[in-house]
């Protein structure tokens, strides 16, 4: 049915282009000098030329998917790991050409659309050209099914599956490093330094400066760091103590022990650090 429709396309043409030609030579010999009639001569001979050689590839890719089908007829009911992969390979052209030839059949529409040559035959050619292009998808579509059924999966199909595996991989990813921002956000938030000592230890660290407190380039490495969730006691081991930094009165005691040392108890933590995460306690 495709080579009786090429041919009468290639009727359809082969009659439009002898008129022309005889339209040609009547033309020439009266306008022999009229150079713009000799210019739309020669556009619609490039036009019908463009239009057949669009059609020669349709058709050339429609034979080359029915040498591919019957490839697979012979094979699929077969044996051996090599025949799967031709299968494979055979079904993946036939897909491929199948693309290929929608394209061309909508250049070969597009063509027409804006060529001066105007043929109904042609366009119901073309008509039928997709309802040919769509049986084949539909044949498709159905071998796939009856090699899916054999377990002999598409490449395509494979890889399908497989970037969903990535994708959901991806996400499984993106994920855990969020959650280890947030873990590592909260830690930063939770995070607190704090030293006590002498007033002479204290100048030596740059610590304090008259009665200034962490307003020069201080030693930070003299600090400890603290989970302040965790650590709500901090032990002085001296019977005098002053906390040199601000710090919410109401959030924090400071008592002596037995032994009649002070120690510093943080009641509300939150508060407590709200104002300095470094806290300097003078003792003596």
């Amino acid at each position: 049915m495709k080579k009786l429709l090429f041919l009468a396309i290639g009727l359809t043409l082969i009659t439009f282009m002898g008129c022309k030609e005889d339209r040609k030579v009547a033309d020439v010999a009266g306008f022999s000098q009229n150079d713009s009639l000799q210019k739309i001569i020669a556009q619609k001979d490039n036009e019908i030329n463009d239009i057949m050689e669009t059609f020669n590839q349709i058709e050339a890719g429609f034979k080359e998917i029915n040498e591919a089908e019957n490839r697979v007829s012979l094979m699929k009911d077969g044996e051996g790991a090599n025949r799967r992969q031709q299968l494979v390979e055979n079904v993946q052209f036939i897909s491929a050409t199948m693309k290929e030839n929608r394209t061309l059949i909508e250049k070969l529409r597009r063509q027409l659309r804006e060529s001066s040559v105007k043929s109904d035959n042609l366009k119901k050619t073309i008509e039928n050209l997709v309802a040919e292009l769509e049986e084949k998808d539909n044949q498709l579509q159905q071998l796939r099914a009856e090699l899916d059924a054999k377990n002999i999966h598409i490449a395509e199909l494979d890889q399908t599956i497989s970037g969903l595996n990535d994708n959901v991989t991806n996400l499984q990813t993106e994920s855990s490093q969020k959650s280890a921002t947030i873990q590592a956000q909260d830690k930063q938030l939770n995070t607190a330094w704090f030293v006590f000592g002498t007033k002479k230890e204290l100048k030596e660290q740059r610590i304090i400066e008259g009665d200034r407190v962490l307003e020069s380039n201080f030693n930070k490495s003299y600090f400890t760091k603290i989970d302040i969730r965790v650590e709500k006691e901090i032990k002085l081991y001296s019977k005098y103590a002053k906390i040199l930094t601000m710090h919410p009165s109401d959030s924090y005691t400071l008592e002596k022990d037995a032994n009649k040392q002070y120690v510093l108890r943080i009641t509300n933590p939150q508060i407590f650090w709200s104002t300095s995460k470094y806290l300097v306690i003078l003792v003596k």
